[in-house]
């Protein structure tokens, strides 16, 4: 198990460990924010978004990034951020549904009717994310250039929980938990999320990936 700390952060070493996601942002670009428009996304940029780390923003981080390489297979252009439009199968409020589209939209910059409006009519964000639509899985991701799509699940079972969790959790939620209770605990949980990250980052069992159109 790893949970130790970096020196020079407050994350879990593994952090730095998880793959990362590049896009191009050409709103970036315009406004100066980003050389080229190119914007590099960190594991820990999901969990500053998120407040936490937990398999589920673990699976949404994998899930972008199997999405975006799909979109735009290896000798294309970076993948678009602001360019790809999500469709979840769920309800905002079922679930981690909202979680999940949170990270998603961190990594594609989709977003719903709050998001950002454009400048001239370039630049759109908003309505570009969706809830309760008619497609076959958890998530759709649609290129709003040629309408390429795909549809992703994420099967987090496929990493299970120490037998201990469950025990270890319950303890922590007591008024009377020791702190090695409490550490054991989340040394455990935050196992999980390394290996769903780390050990499973390409694992075609834990996000599924199906070529739409």
């Amino acid at each position: 198990m790893s949970s130790v700390v970096s020196p020079q952060s407050s994350s879990p070493a593994f952090f730095a460990d998880a793959p990362t996601i590049v896009m191009r942002d050409s709103l970036a670009e315009f406004l100066g924010a980003a050389d080229a428009g190119v914007l590099e996304y960190r594991y820990v940029d999901a969990v500053r978004l998120a407040g936490h780390s937990c398999p589920t923003v673990a699976g949404a981080w994998l899930m972008a990034r199997a999405a975006v390489r799909a979109l735009y297979p290896e000798g294309q252009p970076l993948p678009e951020r602001g360019a790809i439009r999500i469709d979840f199968r769920e309800r905002r409020d079922a679930g981690v549904t909202g979680v999940v589209a949170n990270v998603l939209g961190l990594v594609t910059g989709a977003a719903g009717d709050g998001g950002f409006p454009g400048i001239g009519g370039r630049f759109v964000r908003r309505d570009r994310l969706f809830f309760e639509q008619p497609v076959g899985a958890q998530v759709r991701f649609t290129r709003l250039d040629n309408d390429r799509a795909v549809e992703a699940e994420a099967n987090l079972s496929r990493v299970p929980s120490d037998p201990r969790m469950a025990w270890a959790m319950s303890r922590s939620l007591s008024d009377d938990a020791s702190a090695e209770e409490t550490a054991l605990f989340r040394e455990l949980w935050q196992d999980r999320v390394r290996r769903v990250l780390v050990e499973h980052a390409d694992d075609p069992e834990l996000i599924t990936i199906k070529p739409i159109r």
